[in-house]
Order: structure tokens, then C-alpha cells, then sequence
């Protein structure tokens, strides 16, 4: 028996269950799994068929090859909404998943107090807004993979740090249910020259959007909708 957790659309698809447990008698293969969910979720099968929806094991994106094991961690993902050379730091405040909301002065202090030598940020404040493809937008609900999030997080500024040339880089994605006008995902990105800042800061936004596990469900007049591309 296996436990898949469940998130964003494939929740609904599901019957509004968080996870699934499934015994996976013949084979212990991602395509093994897959080929049960086909049978017993067709909706689902399809989805993975289309790579619409990934199947992570230990929060990495699995093949069809993957062994499963016991006690490993599976999860359906849905589309996404979506270390340097530095002094080892605790880089929990520079990467962080939270429901509350976030300062934005209070944050760019704690980018440039990391050095002197930052001489231009660059940042991205996403905020909610009240009309998404054409509909009304009351509010968005934010849900996310626990633990993998954050891992995917820290890859992307451990990445920045690298490949670009910046002296800090901070991520912050907010969770949970987020009235119109508030405050969603804040990227901060310190230099020593602005064209840096600007290039860091913008490829961690995007790469952002393309592997956190993190979706959106706007709630609109007409019903509630989860959202697939984030452009």
C-alpha cells in the first residue's frame, strides 16, 4: 500500500481528498503507479499521460522508471502556480513559505546588510488582483508541498548566487488564503551593479513559476478555479 499526497486540481479530481492510498501489488515503478491511477483514476491517468500533472517521489520530480520504495514520499503535482560562495549563513530568512504577510522595507534591510559592497536591488512584489483572464477575482487561495517548496526555494538562490553575479537573494512566497491587493511572492536581488540585480531578480521570478510546488484557486463570482499558467 502506498499513500499519494494530493494537490491543486488533482485534489478535486480525487473527490476533494487530500491523498490517496493505493495498493500497488504488481510492480514498484513510477509506471506502475501510473498505470493504477489510470485504472482507478482515469481523470488523473490522463492528466500524467499529458504531463500535465508530474509524480514526485522524495520531492523530486520522478520518470516512469523511478523505484518506489517503502516509506518513500509520493505526491501528484499539478502545474505550478507559479549555495554560494558566501559565508555559511542560516538561510531561512532569505527563504521562507509563510502565511502572514512581509515588510517590505524590513526585508530590504536584511539584503543589504549582507555586504557593503551591494550597490543596486532589484525587486518583484507580486500582489493580488481582481480580474484574472477576464473574470472577477474576490480572492486567491495559495496551497503548497511542505518541504518540497522550500527545497525548490533554496535551489533558486543557491542557483542566483551562482550564476549570477549578485552578493544576495531573497525569496519569499506567502500561503494560504490572500485578499485583493494584498501582498503574494517578493524577490529581492542586492548587487553591486543594477544590470545584475535586474537579471538575477528576474530569472528567479520566472524560475520561480516553473518549478515550486506552489498553486493557486481564485475565487470568482461564478465559482472557484484553479490556475494553471502563470504568465
Amino acid at each position: 500500500m502506498v499513500t499519494i499526497k494530493l494537490f491543486g486540481m488533482t485534489k478535486s479530481l480525487a473527490g476533494n481528498q487530500g491523498s490517496l492510498s493505493l495498493a500497488l501489488a504488481n510492480g514498484r515503478r513510477v509506471k506502475d503507479l501510473v498505470k493504477l491511477l489510470n485504472d482507478q483514476y482515469p481523470k488523473i491517468g490522463e492528466l500524467i499521460e499529458k504531463k500535465k500533472v508530474l509524480v514526485s517521489v522524495n520531492h523530486e520530480i520522478a520518470h516512469e522508471e523511478t523505484e518506489i520504495r517503502d516509506n518513500d514520499e509520493i505526491a501528484l503535482l499539478p502545474p505550478f502556480a507559479g549555495g554560494s560562495g558566501m559565508d555559511q549563513i542560516d538561510d531561512s530568512q532569505f527563504v521562507r513559505v509563510q502565511r502572514e504577510n512581509f515588510s517590505i522595507d524590513q526585508e530590504l534591510d536584511r539584503v543589504k546588510s549582507r555586504s557593503k559592497r551591494i550597490g543596486g536591488i532589484a525587486t518583484f512584489l507580486g500582489i493580488a488582483r481582481d480580474r484574472s483572464k477576464g473574470r472577477d477575482v474576490d480572492s486567491i487561495t495559495f496551497e503548497y508541498y511542505e518541504g518540497m517548496a522550500q527545497k525548490k526555494l533554496r535551489e533558486i538562490r543557491e542557483r542566483a548566487l551562482k550564476d549570477f553575479d549578485i552578493l544576495e537573494l531573497l525569496i519569499i512566497h506567502r500561503y494560504g488564503e490572500i485578499t485583493i491587493g494584498e501582498n503574494i511572492v517578493l524577490i529581492i536581488a542586492g548587487a553591486e551593479h543594477r544590470a545584475d540585480a535586474f537579471r538575477a531578480c528576474k530569472w528567479a521570478i520566472d524560475e520561480l513559476k516553473q518549478i515550486t510546488p506552489i498553486w493557486k484557486l481564485e475565487h470568482t463570482p461564478e465559482g472557484e478555479v484553479w490556475v494553471e499558467e502563470h504568465p
